[in-house]
């Protein structure tokens, strides 16, 4: 059987986000290799492996990203590669360290392929939030980039992967030529999210007061955050970075909601009330997203 849609690869397809996206691509007709690192044997490797048996347009690849040869072999023949790397334990230094070499070994391997033509690289809205002044700043747009010495004060370590892995993919993918796209999302929310993905969650949460009356808490729903990654590999104007939120939490009642959503991570004191009524100043801007999913199909 032929079909029409290229062939991508998924890396790491058994992240919470890398399983949204193979099964997105999969939706879609993409012929897709998921590569998966071994990190034990969790509920979406399994169903992933489930998906292979069944699927004859997937092909699972087991992969090291610390072993660039791994990586090559998982991308052979694919016309783009979707980065989605975090790690499967709570971020330190030690894993922000692991996800730049990472990183850095993705997008090298890339460049050894004759097939590989464009990187969806998945970022983060953490690699863009985080400096000393973060209240002063008037707008938080694709230009803005955190602090790598004020996330390492604060102990950011989430935000410091996301910040320093990003710009280590964008310094090498221009060095070698390689066309490039981040999509850089809000809290991601989704079906079973803080079963499947409990330790990013809250990674990603650490600092949430703070973002929260800054101006830049924000969250995106998995199938729009797909839509999305799909949306810059087919357009082919699609360039740079684009911040990925459906929705801000600038009001109490709205970060009570997100408290709730993501239950039990987080638990409300016993009868608690808010008055609901503060409201603090959006600061996030989405200019380029707007063009890039508008007309898109979905």
């Amino acid at each position: 059987m032929k079909y029409d849609k290229p062939t991508v690869c998924v890396l790491d397809a058994s992240t919470y986000v890398g399983f949204w996206i193979l099964k997105g691509l999969l939706a879609r007709g993409f012929r897709v290799h998921a590569a998966t690192q071994k990190n034990g044997e969790t509920e979406i490797q399994k169903r992933i492996r489930e998906m292979e048996k069944e699927e004859e347009r997937l092909v699972v690849f087991s992969v090291d990203v610390l072993d660039y040869h791994s990586i090559v072999l998982a991308l052979k023949g694919c016309s783009a590669v979707f980065c989605c790397l975090d790690s499967p334990e709570a971020y330190d230094e030690k894993m922000v360290n692991l996800e730049v070499r990472g990183a850095i070994n993705v997008v090298e391997a890339c460049a050894q392929t004759d097939s590989v033509e464009k990187i969806l690289f998945s970022s983060s809205l953490a690699a863009a939030i985080w400096k000393e002044d973060i209240s002063s700043e008037k707008d938080v747009d694709e230009k803005s980039w955190s602090d790598p010495e004020f996330c390492r004060k604060l102990k950011l370590w989430y935000a410091l992967a996301k910040t320093q892995s990003e710009q280590a993919a964008w310094a090498l993918s221009m060095d070698r030529t390689l066309k490039m796209v981040s999509i850089n999302s809000g809290l991601v929310l989704g079906p079973s999210v803080t079963q499947q993905n409990p330790r990013t969650t809250m990674s990603y949460l650490n600092g949430a007061a703070q973002m929260y009356e800054n101006g830049v808490l924000a969250f995106v729903d998995v199938d729009f955050l797909v839509n999305v990654h799909i949306r810059a590999l087919e357009d082919q104007s699609a360039c740079g970075r684009y911040f990925c939120f459906s929705h801000m939490v600038n009001t109490e009642d709205e970060a009570v909601k997100l408290a709730q959503s993501l239950s039990p991570l987080i638990s409300l004191p016993p009868r608690y009330h808010y008055e609901g009524s503060e409201a603090h100043i959006e600061r996030l801007r989405t200019k380029k997203l707007s063009k890039l999913v508008e007309g898109a199909a979905y």
